[in-house]
């Protein structure tokens, strides 16, 4: 309460004077200017966010659909990498490499999804701080 008191108190005590309305006019509105500049470049780096964002999730589709087929088409028999030794642990890669392909692409594309949902997220805040700085600027 006595914060309240003092802030009111330092308000009041204040008094603004203008020397020059021409100065003051010319002050604000190369303000106003700077702040729609900001606004402008914010929406335009929002909009290339989405674009990339777009691009990037049908390329991830394309590749992952594309490598998913290629594993799927080719014979069981056949590895989908090999090592060319007898290493036991190597050995064991290449007849598990259809299993651990699979699993690496699915993991992939789990976290492809992931961070397209985060960078979704990420432009609704940024939009929702361009449109509230509007509301504040209005």
């Amino acid at each position: 309460m006595n914060k309240d008191k003092a802030l009111e108190e330092l308000f009041l005590a204040q008094k603004p004077h203008f020397d020059d309305s021409d100065a003051f006019m010319a002050s604000l509105t190369k303000r106003l200017d700077a702040v729609e500049y900001i606004k402008q470049h914010q929406e335009a780096t929002i909009r290339r966010y989405k674009m990339a964002m777009v691009v990037a999730f049908i390329a991830g589709l394309i590749v992952g659909g594309i490598a998913i087929a290629y594993i799927l088409s080719t014979p069981m028999d056949v590895p989908v990498f090999s090592f060319k030794t007898q290493f036991a642990l190597l050995q064991w890669l290449i007849d598990n490499s259809r299993l651990i392909t699979v699993t690496a692409i699915s993991l992939l594309t789990t976290f492809g999804i992931a961070a397209f949902i985060n960078n979704i997220q990420e432009i609704k805040t940024m939009r929702s701080a361009v449109e509230r700085a509007k509301q504040l600027s209005l």
